[in-house]
């Protein structure tokens, strides 16, 4: 029976966001959920998950009092796993400043005992993508490898609607610029037309952590695991099929009532690995 370690994103418990200070002062730019963290916490502990990811920003709330949050994180039954940041990248310019708060991020959640760091980006420029931006994608991804590694964190890259890596075409254009872990989103790879499983079974070697989310075509909507257009049963039939053995992420950015949204992912889960017993 093959079974995972299962964990959700706290961002479900908010409005989703971004620091506006970011918009001069790029070292500030970090994501964020704007709810109650702790919350999200004590409600993903209570439905059986077992670890939890954070934004950069709600985690560097926390600099300077980390042990406030390894006592909620205890209290719930749940470890941290990951930190999830983001950044252009391929403007050099902005580079080390973008570098400065993922580093900042990462220190945080090593000092919290997560064991990955996950970034997403890579800008789509106003006048499409340059001829070297995944070059320049693949360079800054490397430093992130380097500052997860000085922390004893593992990098994984994240591809992500809106920006250079949607599509299954873009994914292997960037990885074959660096060596970081994929961490394969379900719901935004279908949004923009990748065959999930079939990406997931050709990246098998990248692949060490795994953000799993529902995808709604029409109207669009991220939905919980139980629902929607991806078809989450292949999805979790290619996992197998790779001997995949580490932990599963579930996400939803956001949902009316994100404790039964995650209630249903978890059902979800524990009928899957039943299933394939």
């Amino acid at each position: 029976m093959t079974t995972w370690n299962k964990a959700y994103q706290t961002n479900c418990w908010g409005g989703l966001g971004g620091d506006a200070t970011g918009v001069t002062s790029i070292a500030q730019l970090t994501y964020r959920t704007f709810g109650d963290i702790e919350q999200a916490i004590r409600e993903i502990g209570a439905l059986g998950y077992r670890g939890c990811e954070i934004f950069d920003g709600n985690l560097l709330d926390y600099e300077g009092r980390l042990g406030d949050l390894r006592a909620i994180l205890d209290a719930s039954g749940v470890r941290l796993l990951a930190t999830y940041a983001g950044a252009n990248f391929i403007f050099e310019e902005i580079l080390e400043e973008e570098l400065i708060r993922i580093e900042r991020a990462a220190a945080a959640a090593a000092e919290a005992g997560a064991s990955y760091l996950v970034v997403g980006g890579g800008a789509r420029r106003a006048g499409g993508t340059g001829p070297d931006d995944f070059r320049r994608l693949g360079a800054g991804l490397e430093r992130v490898v380097a500052i997860a590694g000085k922390h004893g964190l593992t990098a994984h890259y994240h591809p992500h609607l809106t920006t250079l890596t949607e599509s299954a075409e873009d994914v292997r254009a960037a990885l074959a610029e660096t060596s970081i872990g994929l961490c394969p989103d379900t719901a935004h790879l279908a949004a923009a037309g990748a065959d999930v499983p079939a990406l997931i079974r050709e990246h098998r070697e990248r692949i060490s952590y795994v953000h799993l989310k529902g995808f709604r075509a029409d109207p669009f909507a991220f939905t919980p695991l139980d629902e929607g257009s991806l078809d989450m049963d292949a999805v979790i039939d290619a996992l197998r099929d790779i001997g995949y053995a580490g932990w599963v992420l579930v996400e939803l950015d956001s949902w009316p009532d994100p404790r039964a949204a995650a209630a249903r992912s978890m059902a979800y889960l524990e009928r899957a690995e039943a299933a394939g017993s």
